[in-house]
């Protein structure tokens, strides 16, 4: 829930382009890969790209060849995420804004041409009781996990429709499914992405166009750490300043890397073939009632016996 080569390829020449959003940068460089490059020749964007899930997609995507747009609110962000994004192409816009999205894309298009795939990662999440009025934080939530992606879906359709291919992934929650304490606002903001991607992807029948919901569980990432609300963060064992899933034994928190791989997966998968949802928990997460069968969780939803990562095989 918790948004916890075979052969040298030059990066792109490095650009600058003035623009209201933000501004253009790609260092030129070489690197290689190990495996055939599967998304070569694709262009896309990764938006809450500087951090978390979003940084590790982004690097995941431009491992497979595709140029990365990395977009964030920050540009100073960005440039220090891009230096391990090969190829990446950095522009600062706040999803939030409609104008400055639909200026984005059209710089992309201008520059290149296409658009391939979008992968909707930027979100907040806020721990809030509705009690302490938080009206700012949850103003925050709805602008971000639901106004942002329906304007980044909204700027890119047009394009995808016209070219009869692309594919759109909406990162949402397991927040979408369950409902979690002390967050009404995420959840329901949450329920909104799932919704909306249904209906997305119901409108893209029969176009060539592809719709992905990922719906990640506790992942290990920096997303509460902007949490004020003490008196929810006690009630659910989050630490207000810490990485998601401190404490928590290795069955019960994701990496970011794990959910950038169920992304690459979707993406690379043949063209007829939709993946419409991807609902990746921890393997001891408890879906629904964490207290069920006798699991009374110290944290959030998992006993925290254990610190730090074993190396447990894969089965």
């Amino acid at each position: 829930m918790l948004q916890l080569m075979r052969r040298s390829q030059p990066y792109l020449p490095r650009l600058t382009e003035a623009a209201g959003v933000g501004s253009w940068h790609c260092q030129a460089r070489k690197f290689s890969v190990d495996a055939e490059l599967r998304l070569q020749g694709k262009v896309g964007i990764v938006t809450g790209a500087s951090s978390g899930i979003g940084f590790v997609t982004a690097k995941a995507l431009a491992k497979e060849g595709m140029t990365v747009i990395m977009v964030s609110r920050s540009m100073q962000k960005l440039e220090a995420a891009k230096e391990e994004v090969p190829g990446s192409v950095c522009m600062a816009c706040d999803v939030a804004n409609g104008a400055s999205v639909h200026a984005m894309v059209g710089q992309i298009l201008k520059k290149f041409g296409q658009i391939d795939i979008v992968t909707n990662c930027a979100g907040v999440m806020y721990f809030t009781l509705m009690r302490n009025l938080l009206y700012d934080q949850w103003k925050q939530t709805i602008d971000t996990n639901c106004t942002g992606i329906v304007n980044v879906c909204g700027a890119v359709l047009p394009h995808m429709l016209s070219s009869k291919r692309g594919h759109i992934v909406n990162v949402s929650s397991d927040a979408a499914r369950q409902v979690f304490p002390a967050l009404a606002v995420y959840n329901a903001s949450k329920a909104f992405v799932n919704i909306f991607s249904k209906g997305l992807r119901a409108e893209c029948v029969g176009t060539g166009i592809r719709v992905t919901d990922v719906m990640p569980g506790d992942t290990a990432t920096n997303l509460v750490m902007q949490n004020t609300d003490s008196e929810a963060a006690e009630k659910v064992g989050v630490q207000i300043g810490e990485v998601v899933g401190k404490g928590f034994d290795r069955g019960s928190v994701l990496d970011p890397e794990d959910i950038a791989n169920a992304i690459v997966y979707a993406v690379t998968l043949p063209g007829h073939v939709g993946l419409h949802e991807i609902l990746i928990e921890p393997r001891d997460q408890m879906f629904g009632d964490p207290t069920a069968m006798g699991v009374t969780p110290e944290g959030m939803y998992s006993p925290q016996v254990a610190t730090g990562r074993s190396n447990d095989p894969p089965l």
